[in-house]
């Protein structure tokens, strides 16, 4: 039998290899969502790094809003306390450091892991970036830093009441405790301005119905 002749493939050439590589990189640099395959999310989730515990958007925002919040009670309240030591001044650096937090540092994360532009808007109470932002945010430091005061009295004379004992103060200030009433105090504002908007939506549409 006659041996079966084999066919040899041509040899590449390095510009056949290059050829092939700038095509490849310029399919990826023009890649966007018009021209690339669909991919599930469940299939993305596979090839993520990290834990695999997943936290809801609530979760994540009380979680940083709470932190940041007791970490201005320690290192501005505690940290400055033996420094500073008129009371006046020292809530008013505290007020100011809350507002250059919130504007600097917090509202940027929300918007850093927003899973689209805007998608954390709703737990800034100014989520418009700009040079106005910041005086806001450190105005509306200072009505949450009343309100935490107000809260800390409320919980020491409810406690005294209990207790009958006079002359002491049940529950200091802690960052545990600062920062959960800063968020929680936080999101009843938001949850006030969201049903307001909404109000004002809903007039302006049943004004907008009246006239049609």
């Amino acid at each position: 039998m006659g041996r079966k002749k084999q066919t040899r493939e041509p040899e590449r050439t390095a510009a056949d290899y290059y050829r092939l590589n700038t095509k490849a990189v310029d399919d990826l640099v023009t890649a966007d969502a018009s021209n690339s395959p669909k991919v599930s999310r469940e299939e993305l989730n596979r090839y993520r790094s990290g834990p695999k515990v997943h936290l809801s958007d609530w979760v994540k925002v009380i979680l940083v809003k709470w932190w940041f919040a007791g970490a201005v009670c320690f290192f501005f309240l505690w940290g400055l306390g033996t420094v500073v030591q008129n009371r006046e001044n020292q809530l008013i650096i505290v007020g100011l450091a809350m507002g250059f937090v919130t504007d600097l540092l917090v509202n940027n994360i929300f918007r850093y892991y927003a899973k689209t532009p805007g998608g954390n808007d709703r737990w800034m109470m100014f989520p418009k970036k700009g040079f106005v932002s910041l005086p806001l945010n450190i105005l509306y430091a200072f009505v949450l830093l009343a309100c935490i005061i107000g809260t800390y009295n409320a919980v020491n004379a409810l406690c005294l009441v209990i207790s009958g004992q006079k002359d002491t103060v049940p529950v200091g200030v802690g960052p545990i405790l600062f920062g959960l009433f800063a968020t929680m105090w936080d999101l009843v504002f938001l949850g006030v301005k969201r049903m307001m908007k909404r109000i004002v939506s809903d007039a302006g549409k049943q004004v907008k119905n009246g006239h049609a």
